[in-house]
């Protein structure tokens, strides 16, 4: 009965262990190389805000952090629920270029003035 127990309650750790693990792989983080030109993007309503809203609203897109002195936005999402294409596609589609995908250029031309290219 003492060996029934215990193969029982090791099974049941090992289960739990396998399914936590496997949560786990599923949450990925990317950063994502931009071009940003606002130097106050994090509380510009163009940018900042209007990037943090919208991309959280993509499925599967758990936290973004803008980081515009580096150019970057650090995307943690779910891998089962999206993937990296369809992140940089949805940043395009705010106007703003995502490593090799440039910026949808209607989208750009949208934005307010601070967060274009200056020259």
């Amino acid at each position: 009965m003492k060996y029934l127990k215990f193969i029982l309650i090791a099974f049941t750790a090992m289960l739990f262990a396998n399914t936590a693990s496997a949560q786990q792989k599923t949450v990925q983080t990317a950063i994502i190389k931009t071009a940003i030109y606002c130097d106050h993007c994090k509380q510009c309503e163009s940018c900042g805000d209007r990037l943090q809203t919208t991309l959280l609203k993509e499925k599967g897109v758990q936290m973004i952090v803008l980081d515009e002195k580096a150019m970057t936005i650090k995307v943690t999402y779910n891998s089962k629920k999206t993937d990296l294409d369809k992140i940089k596609a949805a940043i395009s589609k705010l106007g703003y270029d995502a490593d090799d995908v440039k910026a949808d250029i209607t989208a750009y031309e949208g934005l307010d003035g601070c967060c274009k290219k200056q020259g």
